[in-house]
């Protein structure tokens, strides 16, 4: 192995016979912001180019939070970082594009993801999650508001109707078994087997021709990724749901229980959102 190491603000990244492992790192809770945001971008733009990484591998620095949902207190300035690639405003349109990339792209969870950071996995081409320590959320409708970043898009194609339905209306943690079931994942695997498992993956991935690595992943596109469109409206429901009077109402009562502040409350935020 010949591995480089270098980190770009928020991301740390390992690259090594093809594969790219990017460790996440966005304290205190791993919320996507504007940061975030600009270094995915970026990322993305890399990826684009199909080489010299053949496969990535994104994981958390965080044990607890793998990334924990948007910052809410940044939405304009992550939405304007995102429109850096799509042309956009709108972190729905920037979590398509990674699914469009030439690289193959592999989530390793652990920790929490929940909002944002439930959609940026499933906008991953593959999850493998730690049954210890994997939870899973789309807290948006606990808000009142719709998920703004492809989350009934791809929910809807992963799960049957009344699945997505409680999920999205739910609004509850699941754990990685709960979320294999579902649908949610690829594969739930013991804390201890996750990376390994994981690493083994993408490189043998990685060893395989690109050409049809890439054939691969654009057929699959085609039939399952749905429209720009469908998107673009997901993430304008979005901006316009948490501003209705009756969501300020509930995400004002969250953010006073410690919603995008308190490490504690993050934690069980599945329990603070069905609180009184």
């Amino acid at each position: 192995m010949n591995t480089t190491t270098s980190t770009h603000g928020t991301l740390t990244l390992s690259a090594d016979d093809g594969v790219l492992f990017v460790k996440i790192s966005a304290p205190p809770l791993n919320q996507l912001g504007p940061e975030l945001v600009s270094d995915l971008v970026e990322l993305i733009q890399t990826l684009d180019t199909g080489t010299p990484h053949k496969v990535v591998v994104f994981s958390s620095a965080d044990p607890e939070f793998f990334i924990s949902h948007v910052d809410l207190d940044k939405v304009t300035e992550y939405r304007q970082a995102a429109a850096a690639l799509t042309g956009e405003a709108s972190i729905a349109l920037l979590f398509r594009r990674l699914s469009q990339t030439k690289a193959v792209t592999i989530a390793q969870i652990e920790g929490r993801v929940r909002g944002a950071g439930s959609e940026f996995v499933m906008s991953c081409d593959m999850r493998f999650a730690a049954k210890e320590t994997a939870i899973f959320n789309q807290n948006e409708g606990g808000m009142g508001a719709l998920p703004g970043g492809g989350a009934i898009q791809y929910l809807t194609s992963l799960m049957s109707r009344g699945r997505a339905l409680e999920v999205l209306l739910a609004a509850e943690d699941h754990n990685a078994d709960i979320a294999e079931l579902y649908g949610w994942i690829n594969r739930a695997i013991p804390q201890a087997e996750i990376a390994d498992f994981v690493s083994k993956m993408a490189y043998r991935i990685a060893r395989f021709p690109t050409h049809g690595l890439r054939q691969i992943k654009a057929r699959v596109n085609h039939l399952t990724l749905r429209p720009t469109d469908n998107f673009r409206e997901d993430s304008d429901a979005f901006s316009a749901g948490i501003k209705d009077p009756e969501s300020q109402v509930v995400i004002k009562k969250a953010i006073a229980k410690g919603f995008g502040s308190s490490r504690a409350a993050e934690l069980r935020l599945g329990e603070v959102l069905g609180e009184d």
